[in-house]
């Protein structure tokens, strides 16, 4: 009983350094406090005060799987966007992982790698294998008959149209990420 008491105790006061203003604390224990923060018990005021996003993220996944003699097949691209807004269309409540899974994880894929591909730190090792792992399982739901070995992510970003405009918008971004080896699915 002591013992929870005691962590409990712990973790609200580092939770607490961590949101709080900059301080003398906060700046002399900064690496302890994330290392207990970070990622599982990572804070944010989205919450209190969203912060919308002011494009709209297409994000598309293709697979290959290494056949005999180095050959690889390599399938068409597979919307994993609409997949997500398929999954909420409709629904009086929608689950916030239907909502937010995919697009957190590339937010925090950009986060963490910026302009490039290359993941500098053990975090960004971290993301990029979550965002690989739930394009992934998403994939493998939808093509059950196919086993694949490696997966790679297109994300088209677009503006939020005006209000009344005529034309689509032309794409921000066209973001091709590598290829990045998964483990085998399908069967």
């Amino acid at each position: 009983m002591f013992l929870c008491l005691a962590v409990t105790l712990i973790h609200l006061v580092l939770v607490f350094f961590h949101v709080a203003p900059a301080n003398p604390v906060s700046r002399k224990y900064g690496k302890q406090i994330d290392a207990w923060v970070y990622p599982l018990f990572e804070q944010n005021w989205r919450l209190f005060a969203p912060n919308p996003d002011s494009v709209n993220r297409q994000i598309l996944a293709r697979t290959a799987h290494a056949g005999s003699g180095g050959a690889m097949r390599v399938g068409p691209w597979f919307d994993l966007t609409a997949v997500d807004e398929a999954g909420i269309k409709h629904q009086a409540f929608p689950s916030h992982t239907a909502q937010n899974l995919l697009r957190r994880a590339w937010t925090s894929y950009v986060e963490t790698h910026g302009e490039g591909d290359t993941a500098r730190s053990e975090r960004a090792v971290m993301m990029r294998d979550y965002l690989s792992n739930i394009a992934a399982d998403r994939v493998a739901q939808h093509y059950d008959d196919d086993a694949f070995d490696f997966i790679q992510l297109r994300v088209v970003t677009l503006p939020v149209p005006e209000s009344g405009a005529d034309s689509a918008p032309k794409p921000v971004e066209n973001r091709l990420l590598p290829w990045w080896k998964v483990t085998p699915h399908g069967k």
